[in-house]
């Protein structure tokens, strides 16, 4: 089964992960990066859940741009456990031209189901392109910044808030098990997916020119 695989190996992580919630919710990203302001901050002031994860990628910020364009569930995927966030289907592995469009109000899917709602997908709450890209849903944002760094290549930060409605119990759960248990391993393997992705164009390129 696709994706089995990644499920299996990313299965302790699920298992253990609120043991060392307080490393995760940071992974990868340095402190003035956690504590650096970011789009959507101000939304949910109240949120339970706050995680800044961060990575290198070698590779310019316009190579990496393209890659969170096209997420969504069925369509380039999430780069992450197929199985789980798209339905065994696997993440494109190349840029998609009919995915590049991007405008406010659309639907980032989370789920097949059709039509999109606020609780089965995200939205584009704003963006600059190249730069940072703000997706939110009612109870969550979720952000992205993309920074050139001097040798060339993007650190990439993204930031969640998620506030838990505790007036809907069912509900709140659900968020409490996904977030505090499943977020992180499928998180840092998107992140490392995107990063694959960004690196692998440039030396496509050099080999073609070769």
């Amino acid at each position: 089964m696709v994706g089995l695989g990644d499920v299996v190996r990313d299965l302790p992580t699920f298992l253990t992960a609120p043991l060392y919630r307080r490393w995760h919710l940071r992974w990868g990203a340095t402190q003035a990066e956690v504590d650096r302001p970011l789009p959507g901050d101000a939304l949910l002031p109240r949120a339970q859940f706050r995680s800044t994860r961060a990575i290198s990628i070698d590779a310019p910020p316009d190579a990496v741009w393209p890659w969170l364009v096209q997420v969504g569930c069925l369509r380039a995927g999430w780069y992450s456990d197929d199985l789980l966030d798209n339905l065994g289907r696997p993440s494109a592995a190349t840029l998609l031209p009919s995915l590049q469009h991007l405008e406010v109000g659309q639907w980032v899917p989370m789920s097949p189901t059709s039509p999109p709602s606020d609780r089965t997908a995200l939205k584009v709450d704003s963006f600059e392109v190249n730069e940072w890209l703000l997706w939110t849903k009612p109870g969550s944002s979720w952000v992205w910044q993309l920074t050139p760094t001097r040798d060339g290549g993007t650190r990439l930060v993204t930031r969640i808030h998620v506030g838990y409605d505790w007036h809907h119990p069912l509900s709140a759960l659900f968020g409490v098990l996904l977030m505090e248990f499943g977020d992180f391993a499928m998180l840092r393997r998107m992140l490392r997916n995107i990063k694959a992705r960004a690196e692998s164009l440039p030396r496509e390129v050099d080999h073609a020119a070769a």
